[in-house]
């Protein structure tokens, strides 16, 4: 049996090593076969590697609007109605500590009437407490999000978007800027931070306040038919647990709010949805992909063929000097195959050197992506994989070709 492994192995290194020095000495006709295959496998990695990260861009983009999976959101309301604001918070505190729920949030939409150099203007704030930022990617562009010393401040803070920032006058943050809020209670504000314009139609100013500050401050509601300011709730939970957990956390709820009280809590993250809703852009990236391999597989499959053709003489030599048809077979066989493969290789760095350049972030519309995934390794495997495929699959050919020739007809061609 040792024997036997010793013979096989010795066998095979002697294919390598025959079939490296058959594409040495081919070297200007297989070169441009294998540049192919290289742009090929370059192609087919860059393809699959750029999928990952637009999937990992739209997934941050819908984190920032439903939340990071498992986001559950609650609305709370007792037997008589809407829930005292302060009420719902000892019991959603009370209900957080109970199932050690890490993060949560109060999410509200209020209005604060913010005084502006050409005169006070309503402005829409998002009323939210300091995990909304790490729950749903909220990103900026200057200063830092709310920490849980910003609840203490007598000045709140504030974040502004950057329309409001360009409309008091763009100052440096460093300068712990304010503004003026006026109302049946007036209070002055400090601006922390700025989130980026999400897009050209961007032009109203907005802005968001912790959720503490603003109910201390909220204004009376304009319209007799609307009740105080009542925010949602929302807690990030484990996706695996997130139903159990929801179910457990209404329960809680509706006993700290007291009997008859309303509870409703539902998943609003995109990871909620039945069905993959990526599978439309892993379809198209998995076409692509088979495309580009053909084409290779194509190119590589001619230029063999023709390669086999021009050494005919030389086969048939080989075949005279008693190589056996099994020899001669897995010799031209390797000779593809190892090329490729060492195609394979240079097609993935190149492909690495390309989704690691801004080109790609360009690509993608300037989509900044806060998890970058590293290069994925499926990308590499299958790049190198599918060299090695197309490389056995378009040499099998040729190869076949070679077994069949007749040692007197080589001879005499």
């Amino acid at each position: 049996m040792i024997g036997w492994l010793a013979r096989t192995g010795t066998g095979m290194v002697s294919t390598v090593v025959e079939a490296l020095e058959e594409l040495r000495i081919h070297r200007g006709r297989v070169l441009l076969s294998l540049i192919g295959v290289a742009v090929a496998v370059c192609a087919l990695a860059t393809v699959v590697a750029a999928g990952a990260i637009a999937e990992q861009a739209g997934r941050e983009m819908q984190e920032r609007y439903g939340g990071r999976p498992a986001t559950v959101q609650f609305n709370l309301a007792t037997a008589n109605g809407q829930a005292d604001a302060s009420a719902s918070q000892t019991a959603w505190a009370s209900a957080m500590a109970r199932h050690e729920v890490e993060y949560s949030t109060r999410v509200g939409y209020g209005s604060l009437t913010v005084q502006f150099a050409d005169g006070a203007r309503p402005v829409s704030a998002q009323v939210v407490d300091a995990d909304y930022g790490l729950m749903h990617r909220v990103r900026l562009a200057e200063g830092a999000w709310f920490t849980d010393r910003d609840a203490a401040r007598l000045a709140p803070a504030v974040i502004v978007n950057e329309v409001m920032w360009e409309q008091l006058g763009s100052p440096a943050l460093a300068t712990h800027p304010t503004i003026e809020v006026i109302g049946a209670d007036p209070f002055t504000a400090v601006v922390t931070g700025v989130t980026p314009r999400q897009s050209e139609w961007e032009t109203d100013p907005s802005a968001f306040i912790l959720a503490d500050a603003y109910l201390a401050h909220a204004p009376e509601p304009t319209d007799p038919m609307m009740g105080a300011f009542m925010p949602a709730y929302e807690a990030w939970v484990p996706d695996g647990s997130a139903e159990e957990l929801t179910e457990a956390l209404t329960r809680t709820l509706r006993s700290e709010l007291g009997e008859g009280a309303q509870v409703d809590g539902w998943r609003s993250d995109y990871a909620a949805f039945d069905g993959d809703p990526y599978l439309a852009i892993k379809l198209v990236i998995a076409g692509v992909a088979v495309v580009i391999l053909l084409l290779g597989a194509l190119g590589l499959l001619t230029i063999s063929l023709v390669t086999v053709r021009g050494r005919i003489r030389e086969i048939g030599i080989r075949r005279s000097f008693g190589a056996s048809a099994g020899r001669v077979f897995f010799s031209v066989l390797m000779e593809t195959v190892v090329g490729t493969f060492v195609a394979g290789v240079v097609g993935v760095g190149i492909s690495i050197a390309l989704v690691r350049s801004p080109l790609l972030g360009l690509a993608l519309g300037g989509q900044l992506v806060e998890d970058l995934p590293g290069f994925p390794v499926e990308a590499a495997l299958i790049g190198i994989g599918s060299a090695v495929a197309v490389g056995a699959l378009s040499g099998l050919i040729p190869a076949l070709a070679a077994v069949r020739v007749r040692v007197i007809d080589a001879i005499r061609f």
